[in-house]
This record gives structure tokens, sequence and C-alpha cells, in this order.
């Protein structure tokens, strides 16, 4: 995981601002012990779901003190905010194949292969549903996939550029997509999507964009 927090072994000099999760950068054994505890609460999440997400939990499982855990992240709130960023930077970067088609689909792919792995589908099960009802865990998805989106967009302003879709195109709304039939899937059928699932949503998305659906004159 990336080496990122500060895990608060040593009480604050006064007038020191602590950091949101996710916002620190340092090495060493404050990385180690951020690893620990966001593999334990994903672990968590994955296994019991939100409800069951515990602070003690957590740090017993990682191995770390608990005053470590509260004193770093706060609440579960905060713990599955970090999380959540932590996620979004370790997803692989986005594929530049030259085409729009070439380059959604492999988005799409990468989505799918993130639904269809027992641990991290379970995990964004979790994640959603708690998402519902509670707006700080709604909050940090919604930066997680702002964080994606923008990851992959530049496909979509390239595809503009070549003349592969009209100037003007809602980059963004078509990155989500691609996305938003996949995780359909998983929450209402219970089955995590196929590659041919991928693909169709990928094509389905570069079908709409070039009919102009996403353009900014369909949307007014």
């Amino acid at each position: 995981m990336p080496e990122q927090a500060e895990h608060g072994t040593a009480p604050s000099e006064p007038g020191t601002v602590q950091a949101e999760p996710g916002t620190v950068r340092p090495g060493g054994r404050t990385a180690r012990v951020r690893a620990a505890v966001l593999d334990a609460a994903g672990d968590v999440l994955a296994e019991q779901g939100f409800a069951h997400l515990d602070l003690a939990d957590v740090a017993r499982r990682a191995e770390v003190g608990k005053t470590t855990v509260y004193r770093r992240w706060g609440s579960v709130t905060g713990l599955v905010a970090d999380l959540l960023a932590d996620m979004a930077e370790q997803s692989l970067p986005r594929t530049d194949t030259g085409t729009l088609r070439g380059d959604l689909r492999a988005n799409a792919r990468l989505v799918r292969r993130a639904l269809a792995d027992p641990r991290q589908g379970a995990l964004f099960r979790a994640v959603i549903a708690a998402a519902t009802c509670d707006e700080k865990t709604s909050a940090a998805l919604r930066r997680f996939y702002e964080v994606r989106v923008a990851e992959w967009a530049p496909c979509v302003e390239q595809a503009m550029r070549r003349g592969e879709l009209r100037t003007g195109t809602d980059a963004a709304a078509v990155v989500r997509a691609v996305s938003a039939p996949l995780y359909y899937q998983l929450l209402t059928a219970g089955s995590a999507p196929t590659e041919a699932d991928a693909d169709q949503a990928a094509d389905a998305a570069v079908a709409a964009a070039r009919a102009g659906v996403y353009s900014a004159t369909a949307a007014s």
C-alpha cells in the first residue's frame, strides 16, 4: 500500500494541526502501520460488513496498539475514508490503446476484475451499503470515484482530439457510464460481472457517446 499517514504513537506538539487521513506521506514504520491497519480494516469489511467495523478489533488484527489507531483515524468513518483513498491510489493507471473503444474496454475490465475479486467485491458491497446511511462514508466513496473518473477522463478527451467524438462531450459522464452497469449487476443480481459484461458496458458507452448522448447540447 502507499506509504502515507501518521500512526500517532507520540503526542502532538502544542499547536500542531492533525492531518486528515490520507494527507501525509512519511515512510518507515508509519507506512507499515498504516498498511497493516488498512489491510485489517478491509478484511473486516469484506468478512463482516461496515456494522462490525470496530477500531479496537482492527488494531488487534493489525497487531498495533489501540491508541495508535484511535489517535490516527479517530473513528470508523475516518478509517474507511483512508482505506478508500488508498484503494484509489492503488488502482492501476489508465490504459492508452489509441482508440476510445480500446481504452474504455480496458477501464471496464479493470473494474470487473476488482468486483469479481472475492475480497474486493465484498468490500465494495459493504462500503456502498454503508454509504447509503452514513454521510461521511458517502463523501469518502464520492471522493474515491472522483479520483478514478479523473484518471480515465483523458481517454475521452483524447478521443475528442482525434475526432472520434464531438467536441463538448462530457468525459466524466462517459467514464461513469462504463462502470455503472457493472456495479448495478453486482448489487442487484448478486453476481460479479463477466469479461463479456465489461466489454458490453464499454461498447454501450462508446455508442452513446458517439451518438451525442453525453454532449453539452444533449444535456441542455
